[in-house]
């Protein structure tokens, strides 16, 4: 590689991968500074020099300009630095050299190898292909790494005991198969939505874990596919995911014209029908939220009705729920999975009474 093909190399990287030429060719130049030391067994101080404009490579050795005092300093100063006439020139014998100079200049002689030119060439490539991985590498990163909590589309491109691995464009993620829909079949090739719920830079590359399990994947759903969520006319308050068998979303709108349940089940129950086929047919309850911790509560434990709920530690958040021996089971739900997911919607420690609990309690309601 002579200095014109080093140009058009460093050019061209430049323009494809977004890498700043100096960084290109101070990694260059240090690269060579260390292959000259080792192929050619220099006692010197050295340095590499190459010229932006032509791409010559030269070879410097220097020597720094130190006080005439240091050369005969026999003293047992740990701290002083001692003088080797390898690195040093006095100031006495420099200046015969150059009057100008003063301590602490250095003078530079040039000792470019006429074999240089092969070790330059291999380590030209080495830098090259370095600089190229770390750039993709960062652009990666920047393109990834604030994709954390956001939906992805990405193909299903491999398969182990353990994980699906999803080609994501310019990178690839993780899908362990524990975070999968239980009920759900994945087919390689075929193009699904991920959540992303962790973007990590190793330092050898992105990790990038992948979710269809967690609540963020309904919810960031519930965006792509209800415009009012979107807008912001309607808001989602927090979900509450049992995947693959239930979930509760409770939404609400600051707008009185808004009926945001309507606006999440769509005419024909069209948006909420595509959001449930993506969950491979996952049951989702919308529930209104509501100010009224009480009132929200309430309707989180439906398709349980005539509920009284007393809140009894607003601070920790603690509450009883008093329901009649009808909708006893309903609010309780199978193996306890309305309640469940109930306390996760409201955030609130529920316990829910049958009336005759209640009784014994000291609790009693007039119906």
């Amino acid at each position: 590689m002579n200095g014109k093909e080093f140009i058009k190399a460093v050019d061209l990287i430049v323009k494809e991968k977004g890498i700043e030429k100096d960084i290109v060719f101070e990694a260059m130049e240090l690269a060579l500074a260390t292959a000259y030391k080792k192929n050619f067994n220099s006692l010197t101080n050295s340095k590499i020099l190459i010229d932006r404009n032509t791409g010559d490579i030269k070879v410097y050795s220097y020597k720094t300009v130190v006080p005439d005092e240091m050369e005969n300093d026999d003293s047992d100063d740990e701290e002083k630095e001692e003088f080797n006439p390898n690195y040093h020139i006095t100031l006495t014998e420099a200046r015969k050299i150059n009057k100008a100079l003063n301590v602490g200049d250095t003078i530079d002689t040039e000792v470019t190898p006429k074999d240089f030119g092969r070790v330059a060439a291999s380590t030209a490539k080495q830098v090259i292909v370095q600089k190229i991985r770390e750039a993709e590498r960062n652009s990666i990163m920047e393109e990834y790494g604030d994709k954390q909590d956001e939906l992805l589309v990405g193909t299903v491109a491999l398969e182990d005991v353990d994980n699906y691995f999803i080609d994501l464009g310019r990178s690839n993620g993780i899908l362990p198969k524990k975070e999968c829909i239980p009920s759900e079949k994945i087919e390689m090739g075929k193009q699904i939505k991920v959540y992303v719920s962790k973007v990590e830079n190793t330092g050898k590359g992105l990790f990038i874990l992948l979710s269809r399990c967690h609540y963020g994947f309904l919810k960031r759903l519930f965006e792509l596919e209800i415009p009012e969520i979107n807008d912001g006319s309607v808001l989602v308050y927090s979900v509450a995911r049992d995947a693959g068998s239930r979930s509760k979303v409770a939404v609400y709108s600051e707008y009185s014209n808004v009926d945001p349940i309507g606006a999440c089940i769509g005419e024909k129950r069209s948006r909420i029908t595509r959001i449930i086929d993506e969950l491979s047919g996952e049951k989702i309850d919308l529930v209104k939220y509501d100010k009224d911790p009480a009132v929200f509560i309430a309707n989180a434990l439906a398709p349980a009705k005539n509920l009284h709920v007393i809140i009894t530690d607003p601070k920790k958040q603690e509450a009883i729920v008093v329901v009649d021996d009808d909708n006893f089971s309903l609010a309780i739900g199978k193996k306890g999975q309305n309640a469940k997911l109930a306390s996760k919607l409201t955030h609130y420690k529920i316990d829910i009474k049958n009336t005759e609990q209640a009784r014994e309690m000291g609790i009693n309601f007039k119906n």
